[in-house]
């Protein structure tokens, strides 16, 4: 299953979104005002150019502290690399604005695996002249060292620690250093489980990491260690729950469609075409067919 990356962004920078901001843009979260904060419903613009249609993944709207006026805060997770990117950023600033007419801030959040020199501005220029020079904030993580983060008592920084630039053989230690982190922060459960589940929806350990982070967790001398392996117990234990629950559903699920078989076998057995059986049951018209070949079996 295709992972959703902007829903998932979408959801953590919404639930912490001042903490956000103050990892990656102290000088701004000195100016913003996040007793005032609202998010606004998503934006779908359409690049007639290009016949394509794009979704606004974020939308903030706040105000400068001290200061009347609105203004509105505009993230962008790019998960995929887009040579013409900067240029996007350039017309949804430009949109944005003419909708709303208010500052906008743009900030671009560049979280795919490459390692690359991402433009954050779009120009236009001339030989006699330059027309444009747009900018944008941009984050770009895989080139932030995980290691560097893991003594902030920040949420983002913990679920981040996954898009980072750590190496195959660090991912334990990796893990190991969120868990501690989730501990330090306290958080209620539904927090929790939105950084676990962001965490291992890019880092997922195999079985063999999964025991050497548990050996490691157990010979910590620090007062963490017992809290983190109660963590790692209840998870293993809600995924084992899970795993019983989706069992279940497909099992259901399999029995729903062994009794649509059934039920078509006996409409063949009483001379019901192929295309009837299929509107009543929505067996495929193929699958009906092969059973009357079959004699019904």
């Amino acid at each position: 299953m295709a992972i959703d990356h902007d829903r998932l962004f979408k959801e953590l920078l919404q639930t912490f979104f001042e903490e956000f901001v103050l990892l990656f843009f102290p000088d701004m979260h000195e100016h913003i005002d996040f007793n005032h904060l609202s998010f606004l419903s998503e934006e779908l613009f359409t690049d007639v150019t290009a016949g394509e249609k794009y979704r606004v993944d974020l939308l903030v709207e706040t105000k400068f502290k001290g200061k009347d006026g609105l203004i509105i805060v505009h993230v962008e997770n790019q998960a995929y690399v887009q040579s013409s990117f900067p240029e996007r950023m350039f017309l949804y600033f430009s949109r944005l604005f003419e909708k709303y007419r208010t500052p906008i801030i743009p900030i671009a959040v560049f979280s795919y695996d490459a390692i690359r020199d991402e433009p954050s501005s779009f120009t236009l220029s001339f030989p006699f002249g330059d027309v444009l020079d747009f900018r944008f904030f941009h984050v770009e993580l895989r080139k932030q060292n995980w290691c560097q983060f893991i003594r902030t008592d920040n949420p983002v920084a913990a679920a981040l620690l996954s898009k980072m630039g750590y190496t195959e053989s660090e991912r334990v230690e990796l893990k190991k250093q969120f868990l501690r982190m989730l501990v330090r922060l306290e958080l209620d459960e539904a927090r929790q489980r939105l950084l676990m589940g962001f965490f291992e929806t890019y880092v997922k350990l195999s079985d063999e990491e999964e025991q050497q982070l548990r050996s490691e967790v157990e010979q910590m001398e620090t007062k963490e260690k017992e809290r983190v392996l109660e963590l790692i117990i209840s998870y293993e234990q809600k995924g084992k729950i899970q795993g019983r629950k989706e069992g279940r559903e497909e099992g259901r699920k399999e029995g729903a469609e062994q009794e649509k078989r059934h039920i078509a076998k006996r409409m063949l057995m009483k001379g019901f075409d192929a295309q009837t059986i299929h509107e009543l049951t929505g067996l495929p018209v193929t699958e009906i067919e092969e059973m009357k070949q079959s004699g019904f079996k």
